[in-house]
């Protein structure tokens, strides 16, 4: 499943985005999934980090990383993550710890209605950087602009 990593920042839309569904391991003591570097997530995990203890009515990201992919998981509780190319916004509802939300780069994000303790997990392509992120709309208009002018 690795990806060819041929989808620039710039160029990605919200349809390029998709939930994948994690093996589940069934047993009568719990339940089981793993996440696999290039069998369950198209790209290598680099970075792990999670999100927890998220007071009501807060919001987390509001920003988008020019070259970093994403897989965010509700490990526990639920919240809605909203995706935005800059044309078309997309949102999910991640309820479910076998499901994950593909995010590419390019796209903005922003994560809304924590149940009461949810847990976001999120396995990330690069480590830490912050010249990938956009944290300005403006600044994140005009990124995704820039290929399509050139190319016109």
């Amino acid at each position: 499943m690795k990806n060819s990593y041929n989808i620039s920042g710039t160029d990605s839309t919200v349809y390029d985005c998709s939930l994948i569904e994690m093996p589940k391991h069934h047993h009568e003591r719990g339940n089981l999934t793993v996440v696999n570097t290039e069998q369950t997530v198209p790209f290598d995990v680099k970075r792990v980090y999670y999100l927890y203890d998220i007071p009501g009515g807060e919001s987390r990201g509001g920003h988008a990383h020019k070259a970093l992919w994403q897989l965010i998981v509700a490990v526990s509780g639920s919240f809605s993550v909203t995706l935005d190319d800059g044309h078309i916004k997309r949102t999910f509802l991640l309820n479910r710890p076998y499901l994950g939300l593909l995010v590419r780069p390019g796209i903005w994000r922003t994560l809304d209605d924590f149940s009461s303790g949810s847990v976001c997990l999120v396995l990330a392509s690069e480590h830490y950087d912050e010249d990938d992120y956009i944290r300005d709309y403006n600044d994140f208009s005009r990124f995704k602009n820039e290929t399509s002018a050139s190319t016109l």
